[in-house]
């Protein structure tokens, strides 16, 4: 049986901004005022906020807390949510609190994500909350962890990242 001849198949549609939109202010805000623009729906969430769609998205220097509703368009084969969703968690949480410490005109990519995943995550059990913090922010590189969490403040999985800190160039 195909997947378009399965019973119950569901179907979800989702839609974002140009990424343009919020591109074009990364040469005048600091990361910190980036990302708290977006959080205030000032500036347009990235496509990946739709994509797996992120619940909530606060904003401190160091800081950021990217939540989510684990539904079943997160599953994997086991009827957990799948791995790739967590770490997306993790690093989008790490990255931004990087984020949250560069000036205007200085962007980050992730360099490493080491991840530990010790607890299932299973859709419909609830929002789950994932804060990354920064352990040290220097000139050419940048380190953070990332902790998720349950409602009852259970560790499910956690990371460590080291971003690479680059100069941001106008049209790419």
């Amino acid at each position: 049986m195909t997947q378009t001849q399965m019973p119950d198949t569901r179907s979800r549609e989702h839609t974002w901004a140009d990424p343009a939109i919020a591109l074009a202010s990364l040469q005048t805000l600091s990361g910190m005022e980036f990302l708290q623009a977006m959080a205030q729906g000032r500036v347009p969430l990235p496509p990946i906020s739709s994509t797996l769609e992120f619940a909530d998205f606060t904003v401190q220097r160091g800081t950021v807390t990217v939540e989510l509703d684990p539904a079943e368009f997160h599953m994997n084969p086991l009827g957990t949510v799948h791995g790739g969703v967590i770490a997306a968690l993790l690093d989008t949480a790490c990255g931004c609190a990087v984020h949250t410490t560069l000036p205007a005109g200085i962007g980050y990519t992730s360099l490493d994500l080491n991840t530990r995943f010790l607890r299932p995550v299973r859709a419909g059990a609830g929002r789950i909350r994932c804060i990354g913090t920064v352990l040290n922010a220097g000139s050419r590189t940048a380190t953070a962890e990332g902790r998720l969490v349950d409602a009852r403040d259970r560790l499910l999985a956690h990371a460590t990242s080291t971003c690479l800190l680059f100069p941001i160039t106008p049209g790419g």
